[in-house]
């Protein structure tokens, strides 16, 4: 069996990926499932956190969020038969790679796939999923009623997002980078409360949002990444899009929530002050947290049993490209870890 492998070539250097030949596998453990992969979906490849959480490897495995079949089940595994259908994300430490025939995973990674639901679109939104619920659930606590801001809304982890939040009663606006993510956010239904077209680079988002909500602010704001500094470095189209610190500051209500992607945010003591003044909070949106401590195994479990429900139901609907064949998952994967991908990359067996 071939498998797909990340290489760094050299310290912050870019990744290089490639097929290798895997040795057959090694008998099933006790609560191990054997897994025949159908759909895999890619995600880039977060080497800062593998090093500082001591996971370096020469071969990084690459593909993590799989759906499949069950083949064989472990003596000791209870949720599982042969030929039930699963989907799951492989832990990060992982040695399988999701994008081979056959993988083993423990059964505490693993939930049930409906029926109706595909193999890519299982693959392709349970990961989004989870980082979705994590910030609007237990960083955020969305409610009916509340007010909630999603950067970047057409990207496919703001699409679910979006329809979480709606579904949810939350009035949500979002920002679109161009004309292609305004229309695609437009023929969301029910429709948003506002699109804000970032295309231009005029729009100002903190008056955008307050004129939305009469001048109180928004409760919840999802970034997609912030400027830190005003001379920052604006050389790409996407850096001139992203909001400053000082704006998602401003648009936020009394009592709001800020949930952030940006893992090295710096906050001076006027931001501080500002934040405090408005009894709001900064929290950081890492969903690898629930991978990294098993102490709240149950409740990760339930968070992707209910995100095949909602699959299932129709209240999510992710934006996943065309699935491609393995044989050309190496070019999809330089994509996504280059950022170049703006939708679901979903490698189809």
């Amino acid at each position: 069996m071939k498998a797909l492998y990340g290489q760094q070539s050299s310290p912050g250097g870019e990744m290089t990926f490639f097929f290798q030949e895997k040795e057959s596998l090694p008998a099933t453990r006790a609560h191990e499932v054997k897994v025949q992969v159908r759909a895999c979906a890619l995600s880039c490849v977060d080497l800062e956190l593998l090093s500082e959480i001591k996971l370096e490897k020469e071969l990084v495995p690459v593909g993590r969020e799989i759906s499949g079949v069950v083949l064989e089940v472990g003596s000791k595994v209870t949720f599982f038969q042969p030929d039930d259908e699963v989907v799951g994300i492989l832990p990060l430490d992982s040695g399988e790679s999701g994008l081979c025939e056959v993988v083993l995973v423990h059964e505490h990674y693993l939930v049930h796939k409906p029926e109706k639901v595909c193999w890519a679109e299982a693959a392709g939104t349970v990961r989004d999923g989870v980082r979705a619920y994590t910030a609007l659930h237990y960083l955020s606590q969305v409610s009916p009623g509340k007010t909630v801001l999603v950067m970047d809304g057409a990207s496919p982890f703001g699409v679910v997002a979006v329809q979480l939040a709606r579904h949810r009663g939350a009035r949500v606006i979002a920002t679109a980078l161009s004309l292609e993510d305004k229309q695609c956010l437009e023929r969301l239904r029910p429709p948003l409360a506002r699109v804000i077209d970032m295309s231009h680079g005029k729009i100002d988002v903190a008056e955008s949002c307050l004129e939305e909500t009469g001048g109180l602010g928004v409760d919840i704001v999802l970034d997609a990444g912030v400027k830190l500094y005003s001379a920052e470095d604006e050389s790409s189209s996407k850096s001139q899009m992203l909001p400053h610190k000082h704006d998602i500051i401003t648009l936020l209500g009394v009592g709001g929530h800020w949930v952030t992607t940006e893992k090295h945010l710096q906050l001076d003591p006027p931001d501080s002050h500002s934040l405090f003044l408005k009894g709001a909070t900064v929290s950081f949106l890492n969903d690898e947290t629930w991978n990294l401590s098993n102490v709240q195994q149950g409740k990760y479990l339930s968070i992707l049993e209910d995100i095949m429900e909602k699959l299932s139901s129709g209240v999510f609907r992710p934006q996943l490209d065309e699935p491609v064949p393995l044989y050309e998952a190496k070019v999809s994967m330089e994509m996504v870890q280059k950022n170049q991908a703006r939708k679901k990359q979903v490698i189809q067996f």
